[in-house]
């Protein structure tokens, strides 16, 4: 297996989580991805482009049995030393090249991977092939229609190792190579990195009052049929 570009990120990643606009990115991101979801106890379910378990863990919190899959040994590595739990196995492998039967799980869930695969359609078809009939996949992205993203190309353009080929997407666009005929979409991180914490509250209540469409964070769920 060939390093992942990940790899030297494991610490840097958990680091943002425990600052104070990281908190609250994964509050509200955290708090999208279960509207969607709804993981229940005894379901089986994948996490892919797990990471370090940042959201595993909230989701092994609700009772489910998950697998984690990541292409970064060192982050999968940081997943297993957070879950340490009897519900959870973690492999190394790919979004594109899933080593699951079709129908493996009840539901499948990726949260901010698909924008470092070029070829989304595919990512997009192999969860839905190892989702069970009537199962939900969920996938989320970095939008392209946020000012977040634009921070992000700039980085890229400098030289950031992470940023340098990544492939943001706007909502029409996640829909667009979603293989589910009713898809629901929802969008939140509606402040911007520089907005005061006090501020920020009211900021995402509106974003999601008005259903707008340009949250920095997509979330794209279907049924498979």
């Amino acid at each position: 297996m060939q390093p992942s570009r990940f790899d030297t990120w494991t610490d840097r990643y958990d680091h943002w989580f425990t600052t104070p606009v990281g908190r609250l990115v994964k509050h509200y991101e955290a708090a999208l991805l279960f509207d969607l979801l709804d993981p229940r106890p005894g379901e089986r379910l994948l996490d892919a482009g797990c990471g370090t378990g940042i959201f595993t863990q909230d989701v092994l919190d609700r009772g489910s049995l998950l697998t984690g899959i990541d292409l970064s040994i060192p982050m999968l590595t940081g997943a297993i030393d957070r879950m340490r739990s009897s519900g959870f196995a973690a492999l190394c492998a790919d979004l594109c090249a899933l080593p699951f039967a079709d129908g493996s799980f009840d539901k499948v869930f990726s949260m901010t991977a698909i924008e470092f695969v070029a070829d989304g359609s595919k990512v997009m078809a192999e969860l839905d092939r190892v989702a069970r009939r009537g199962g939900r996949v969920v996938v989320t992205t970095l939008n392209s229609l946020g000012p977040w993203a634009e921070q992000r190309r700039r980085k890229g353009l400098d030289g950031h190792d992470l940023f340098a080929d990544i492939h943001f997407r706007s909502p029409e666009e996640m829909r667009a190579i979603a293989p589910g005929a009713r898809v629901v979409t929802k969008t939140a991180i509606h402040f911007r990195k520089d907005d005061s914490l006090e501020a920020i509250p009211e900021i995402e209540r509106r974003g999601r009052e008005q259903d707008l469409d340009t949250g920095a964070f997509v979330a794209i769920g279907w049924d498979k049929v």
